[in-house]
């Protein structure tokens, strides 16, 4: 007996549901699992004192990460920044993270966009990048279009766009960025800096724009080649873009003030330090319990 074709239908759209469910699923079970620590933080609190002091509104905060995740993204893109956030600086109007106030916008896979506080990358290494003569209107438009977008979800059901962080086998150089942007999009726009990419280009402030030379009348003539920017494809950009960007300047708080490296408190004799390991200060002991500082002890 033939099934009638509306019957057809609706048990074809129950099993896209189910099928769309089960990959949900497995795409947020990737997710959790390249979200999870591997090592610890690089940073200390009193650099992030300095950073918090040093932000203004429109600065791209970023964070090097400590995630499979981040190890993925800083092989792909041979930096040490693996994670951008855009400052907005406290608003009235951004809702609390934890109880806390907030003042960063940032694109995360599995919360999708969110407001988070600074103090949520404080014991992480933390690099400003800060739009050169970006106008007051221009920085106001940029930090509504990060705002509005507070809440987006991304779909999770594409499991290859996330599978792409699992690999672990040799990339030629060339293909790296390929792999930060493909993919069917919604996964890509959480991972990557493309939230914040797309409100530079709401504005059309440059990050790394294509820039080709036209020549008009004679090819000969300096005065007659003009230059011609197109903005590149939002899914493309990384992290390490902004750092490199010849249009962001990179602010270091410890040298913004009154720096005098004849004043550093260096530690006696002539000890070399050959471990990369975060230095703990008096404070961070107090606060850590014993087993975690038998961790740092043994290393």
């Amino acid at each position: 007996m033939p099934i009638p074709g509306g019957l057809y239908w609706v048990g074809y759209l129950v099993a896209d549901v189910a099928r769309g469910a089960v990959f949900e699923s497995v795409g947020r079970a990737i997710a959790a699992y390249l979200l999870e620590p591997i090592g610890r933080p690089g940073g200390c609190r009193e650099d992030a004192l300095l950073v918090a002091d040093t932000l203004r509104p429109g600065d791209v905060l970023l964070v090097e990460g400590n995630t499979r995740m981040s190890a993925a993204v800083k092989y792909l893109t041979q930096s040490m920044w693996s994670h951008a956030a855009l400052y907005v600086g406290p608003r009235p109007e951004l809702p609390s993270f934890r109880g806390e106030a907030t003042a960063l916008i940032e694109a995360d896979v599995l919360e999708g966009v969110r407001a988070v506080p600074l103090s949520f990358y404080g014991n992480f290494r933390m690099r400003i990048c800060r739009p050169v003569n970006l106008t007051a209107k221009d920085r106001e438009q940029l930090v509504q279009y990060a705002i509005q977008r507070l809440g987006h979800q991304y779909d999770l059901k594409n499991v290859f766009d996330l599978a792409r962080y699992l690999l672990r086998f040799p990339m030629p150089a060339r293909l790296r960025r390929r792999m930060i942007g493909c993919g069917s999009g919604d996964p890509t726009r959480a991972i990557c800096s493309t939230l914040i990419a797309q409100a530079f280009g709401a504005v059309r402030y440059p990050i790394l724009p294509i820039i080709t030379r036209k020549r008009d009348g004679n090819p000969g003539r300096a005065d007659q080649v003009r230059e011609l920017w197109r903005i590149r494809h939002y899914s493309l950009y990384a992290p390490r873009d902004f750092d490199i960007s010849p249009f962001f300047e990179v602010v270091k708080p410890r040298i913004v003030g009154l720096f005098d490296y004849r004043c550093v408190p260096w530690s006696e004799g002539d000890t070399v330090v050959v471990d990369d390991s975060p230095a703990l200060t008096e404070l961070d002991s107090a606060e850590l319990d014993p087993i975690v500082q038998a961790e740092y002890v043994s290393d």
